[in-house]
């Protein structure tokens, strides 16, 4: 009866936006991808991410149960840049299916992760040799009128299987103060993660009002430079930043014009290769109990006790895990 009435009011308390409830942190962005070796090489490689960890091998009903597939075998590495962390999972089985042959940057399935580099042009260069397949044209330099975005740099790409990816780089005085720290690393960490959305009021009540998350900056950003950033012509968004107490942020994507993205397939599944997932630590175990329903893990196997999964609003999936 206790456990049944503090669930309770941590919902109450999530659905009107109380501060003190939902979620403590990102602690990872999850990727799906086709060839674990294969993409573990260019990131650590390209763009110098860092192994934490043994490569997991998980199999059997608790990651049935978890991620909804059957049979459930996979192959996971977690790999760090900075202080940010992303998780690489290739299926073994069941056998995803291919990311759509066009996909665009105003599609509501369309996510990325957004990685600070100290130097554009080197870090440019660095995976124009790599011969990434390009998003822009080259990096984009946002104009100066912008007041919250005028001088950011940035570059978007994808990744061996297809996954965008964004380098960007901060002028003094935007960003997080720990981007212009003195260091010789050129790739410095994750600063957000950016999601497509159709609406941000419906995507704020769901991140900011259930989540307990922060809004930490808005930003409408149109021309030419975001137009060819994005590769979406006629490109005008309206930008929205959210932040847990640690961990990057979540950026809300919302395209005022043109208005021709398409919705995610309702039926996209964690082993096909247009799945992300990012993963929330809920503040305690009563808040996760509200969020969903919790699925243990053996042993802490993925590096977590318990989990529930949710989608948000577009249709993004986030996995709430215990601290």
């Amino acid at each position: 009866m206790r456990r049944v009435l503090a669930v309770a009011l941590v919902l109450v308390a999530l659905w009107v936006g109380g501060a003190s409830a939902g979620v403590a942190g990102v602690a990872a962005i999850g990727i799906t991808v086709s060839d674990l070796d294969r993409s573990v090489a260019f990131y650590t490689k390209v763009l110098g991410f860092e192994r934490d960890g043994a490569i997991v091998d998980a199999i059997g009903e608790p990651y049935e149960t978890l991620y909804d597939v059957f049979p459930a075998r996979l192959r996971r590495a977690r790999l760090r840049l900075g202080d940010e962390r992303i998780e690489l999972t290739e299926w073994v089985t069941p056998a995803g299916r291919p990311a759509p042959e066009v996909s665009r940057s105003n599609d509501r399935w369309f996510q990325h992760v957004a990685i600070v580099v100290r130097d554009m042009d080197a870090a440019y260069e660095r995976v124009a040799k790599a011969r990434v397949r390009h998003v822009s044209p080259e990096p984009q330099r946002l104009p100066d009128w912008n007041p919250n975005a005028g001088g950011i740099r940035a570059f978007y790409f994808r990744d061996p299987d297809g996954h965008p990816l964004e380098l960007i780089w901060f002028p003094p005085g935007k960003g997080d103060p720990r981007w212009q720290q003195r260091t010789r690393r050129l790739f410095l960490g994750i600063d957000h993660t950016a999601i497509a959305v159709a609406d941000t009021d419906a995507s704020l009540a769901f991140y900011r009002d259930r989540l307990g998350m922060r809004v930490a900056g808005e930003s409408e950003n149109w021309g030419t430079e975001q137009a060819r950033l994005n590769a979406v012509r006629g490109a005008h968004l309206r930008i929205t930043g959210l932040r847990a107490a640690s961990g990057p942020g979540i950026e809300l994507l919302e395209y005022l014009e043109p208005k021709t993205g398409r919705p995610a397939p309702g039926d996209v599944g964690p082993s096909d290769l247009v799945y992300w997932e990012t993963r929330l630590v809920a503040d305690d175990e009563a808040t996760l109990a509200a969020l969903g329903t919790p699925v243990p893990v053996p042993g802490r196997a993925l590096g977590f006790g318990e989990a529930a999964r949710l989608t948000d609003p577009d249709g993004h999936h986030l996995e709430v895990v215990t601290p």
